[in-house]
């Protein structure tokens, strides 16, 4: 599973809600910095926003590149 291998972070858990960029709204330990994690972390994958996929580069592409 994926998420398995990924840091926890209170940004991340169910019990967290999360109130600007730097901080979250825990209901176990109140406000928390968003990076912080603590024994109750239940992952919620509605929270995680994945990063942006890296653009494409076209200005170093040639016609040669897409030929066989």
């Amino acid at each position: 599973m994926m998420f398995r291998k990924m840091e926890p972070r209170c940004a991340y858990c169910q019990r967290g809600q999360r109130i600007n960029e730097r901080d979250v709204a825990c209901v176990k330990r109140g406000i928390v910095p968003v990076e912080h994690h603590c024994r109750a972390f239940k992952y919620d994958p509605l929270k995680r926003v994945p990063p942006r996929p890296a653009a494409l580069d076209t200005e170093k592409l040639k016609e040669s590149d897409f030929s066989l």
